[in-house]
């Protein structure tokens, strides 16, 4: 199990790093939301993985409340963006 946990890390770890680079590059607003809507589901997968790891369930409910507001975020956003135009 911890060779799993590592690799899905180092997976993990890329992901953000890519996110990341998204996130500055990005061309448009649009993209660094999706950029950074995508961060925010590869650090609740490293919550996840790292719950899994340990074997405590306390961390699920942190990662119900961050989904939640990422979610709650990204459409407000989006919708800022709808009524602002191009």
């Amino acid at each position: 199990m911890t060779l799993v946990t590592e690799i899905a890390f180092a997976v993990l770890a890329l992901s953000a790093l890519l996110c990341t680079v998204r996130l500055v590059r990005g061309s448009s607003l649009a993209d660094r939301i999706v950029a950074l809507d995508a961060l925010l589901v590869v650090i609740v997968s490293g919550i996840a993985v790292h719950a899994a790891r340990t074997g405590e369930g306390t961390y699920l409910d942190v990662l119900v409340v961050i989904a939640l507001l990422g979610f709650v975020g990204t459409t407000t956003v989006a919708r800022f963006i709808e009524h602002r135009g191009p």
